[in-house]
């Protein structure tokens, strides 16, 4: 059971930085675990990553159409929680608001508070899971989302974020057992096969991430994102006329041919440091 000590506890610790595995990263596996982040930034725990989320690798296209919040509009919330901040409901659309405006280390000092007043609410603990996850703060999520559903009560979509932030300290072996838990309660949820995909392609199984990922993208609830993460797939397996193809589906040709040519780049730039970091073999004595 979550405790005010632990998350004052999580609280005290900072932000801390992601650890070593994901820094030193080759640059395939930072995309990936990119696309992972992206899933924990977006509203849903248990929504994937997307090639769109990750505008600093040169990825995307045209931003998918949602309905975002202003400034002023957060302000105002923030007045509300201001004034009264044991109210929930206004801490929890206060803390949604901060993170959609990219304050998120505001947004884990928030849903902090709102823990502590109600730890045995599974949403509050779910959100605040989270939103530690989006600023780096893996393990202190982990220890959080545990105690955000009960082992009578599962949550899928808890499972599924529990999965992302064991994915991101390169646990993959247990990010997938995650994944696959919640596909038990929710099969062939297409957010979480293509979590799972990306899981299969960190650890290096890129038959099984294509076949996953093609599996979630012929669900109907499948989006783009979906579709897009397979074409990431396909890219890392060297098959770019393939990858450019699928990417087809939801971009204007010249988006997916510049996304193709980006991922095409960046591959290029991760083989050429693997060797130059290679040991080189001594010149043979004559």
């Amino acid at each position: 059971m979550i405790t005010a000590r632990s998350i004052a506890r999580a609280a005290s610790a900072g932000t801390a930085r992601p650890p070593g595995p994901a820094r030193r990263a080759p640059l395939a596996a930072a995309i990936l675990l990119g696309l992972l982040a992206a899933g924990c930034q977006s509203r849903s725990p248990e929504t994937t990553g997307s090639i769109g989320g990750l505008p600093s690798f040169g990825l995307g296209g045209a931003p998918r159409a949602e309905r975002t919040i202003s400034r002023r509009e957060v302000e105002v919330l923030g007045e509300s929680y201001a004034s009264n901040p044991n109210d929930l409901g206004t801490a929890m659309r206060y803390a949604q608001g901060l993170r959609a405006v990219g304050q998120r280390t505001q947004a884990v000092a928030v849903l902090q508070q709102a823990a502590l007043r109600n730890p045995k609410n599974v949403a509050v603990l779910a959100a605040y899971g989270k939103t530690l996850a989006e600023v780096g703060r893996f393990e202190e999520a982990a220890d959080v989302l545990q105690n955000a559903h009960t082992p009578a009560q599962p949550d899928w979509r808890v499972l599924s974020a529990q999965g992302s932030v064991a994915d991101q300290v390169g646990d993959h072996a247990r990010a997938q057992s995650f994944y696959e838990a919640a596909l038990k309660i929710r099969p062939n949820e297409p957010a979480v096969l293509s979590n799972l995909g990306l899981s299969y392609a960190l650890s290096r199984q890129l038959d099984r991430a294509e076949t996953t990922l093609r599996l979630a993208a012929g669900q109907p609830g499948a989006d783009a994102r979906v579709r897009q993460n397979l074409a990431l797939v396909l890219g890392l397996k060297g098959r770019f006329p393939d990858a450019e193809a699928e990417l087809r589906r939801d971009l204007t040709p010249e988006e997916a041919a510049a996304n193709t040519q980006a991922l095409r780049t960046m591959l290029a730039q991760s083989g050429s440091a693997k060797s130059a970091q290679a040991p080189r073999k001594p010149a043979p004595r004559g």
